[in-house]
């Protein structure tokens, strides 16, 4: 069955970079942020309800909704942030559609990359054979999105602001990959990380990912307390 590795990371920590290299080694991969743009497209439901909640001026001369306006009405603002989730629909059924896809369509040799920021809280990873996250130093991550983004340093922080620390994500991964170096050492620290992984499946020693576990202390957690507010 094909091997399915959860990828997650907050911003400018670099995994994108990480499915580019593991790509190019012959994986299949799913970008979740852009299936959900897919999701909000002109003329679907969920872009009527986006426009409704946040205004025309959210969308751009091309009809599309401008993703970097948008985000600068919801990061860092939990209450708005919500708003959108809502509107958008069913991001998980989307993700776990893919995931099902692959399953059935693909070989036992074959791998699939599914990436996605909030993967670990989300529930992605539930999916997964194995959840790989990626992390940096936070002054790195600051100046990677103020070079690479051109983002304002109140748009950097408002968008660091919106993230988990990857300290809170490790406890749910099965490899942490951290990159606070040079682009060359993160690439050659995921080709060795990647053929490690490999030579265990192929053998049938991978073990099952700890994401499991952690998932259900974590939705027994949330029921709990869903639970304690409504007494």
């Amino acid at each position: 069955m094909v091997l399915v590795i959860g990828v997650a990371g907050s911003i400018a920590t670099g995994k994108s970079t990480a499915c580019e290299v593991i790509v190019s080694q012959g994986a299949h991969h799913c970008d979740a942020d852009r299936l959900v743009h897919r999701l909000y497209d002109r003329g679907t439901d969920a872009f009527d309800r986006i426009v409704t909640i946040f205004g025309n001026e959210i969308v751009g001369d091309d009809g599309y909704i401008d993703r970097r306006i948008l985000g600068g009405k919801v990061f860092g603002k939990p209450e708005e942030m919500n708003k959108l989730t809502t509107a958008i629909g069913s991001i998980s059924d989307a993700v776990k559609g893919v995931v099902n896809e692959w399953r059935e369509t693909l070989g036992p040799d074959d791998v699939a990359l599914m990436e996605a920021v909030n993967l670990i809280e989300a529930g992605y990873g539930q999916w997964c054979d194995q959840v790989w996250l990626f992390a940096c130093d936070e002054d790195i991550a600051r100046q990677r999105l103020a070079a690479r983004n051109q983002l304002s340093t109140e748009e950097v922080e408002k968008r660091l602001a919106s993230q988990r620390s990857w300290e809170d994500r490790a406890i749910a991964s099965d490899i942490v990959m951290m990159n606070n170096g040079t682009e060359d050492d993160f690439k050659r620290q995921v080709r060795n990380q990647y053929r490690s992984i490999i030579q265990l499946a192929q053998a049938g020693e991978l073990e099952t990912s700890k994401y499991n576990d952690w998932w259900k202390e974590y939705v027994r957690e949330r029921e709990a307390q869903k639970t304690e507010s409504s007494d």
